[in-house]
């Protein structure tokens, strides 16, 4: 029954992908600068909306798919880098000491959050 909604799920996991990471990146610029707005309420709120969505999004695709973390490979490296991405943005958006670290951080952070896209891209169904 789930698996007739499998494209509007899909598609809804690709665009909570694209508002994280565009979100993300907004408010760590923001912190670059010095804004008190790249902690603001709501966006923080709409931070934890779109990730929720994201994560319900992406455990019922893999119930349709039957694909699960620590069997298929590709989605256990997501897995995995996800707790990294989770880390180095909340370094960037809250421990960095410096603009200079929140800077690291963050380009370390997008470049995790590029690893994970490139394995849900590049990977092959067997």
């Amino acid at each position: 029954m789930l698996a007739r909604y499998y494209v509007e799920i899909r598609h809804l996991h690709i665009a909570c992908v694209a508002l994280s990471g565009t979100l993300f990146t907004s408010r760590a610029l923001l912190r670059i600068k010095g804004s008190l707005l790249a902690n603001h309420r709501a966006l923080r709120i709409t931070s934890y909306c779109i990730d929720t969505t994201l994560l319900i999004a992406g455990i019922l695709l893999t119930r349709i798919l039957e694909q699960y973390p620590f069997v298929d490979g590709w989605l256990t490296a997501k897995v995995l880098l996800l707790p990294g991405y989770i880390g180095l943005g909340l370094i960037t958006l809250r421990r960095a000491p410096t603009r200079f670290w929140c800077s690291v951080a963050m380009l370390s952070a997008l470049l995790v959050y590029g690893a994970i896209i490139t394995i849900a891209v590049t990977h092959r169904n067997h």
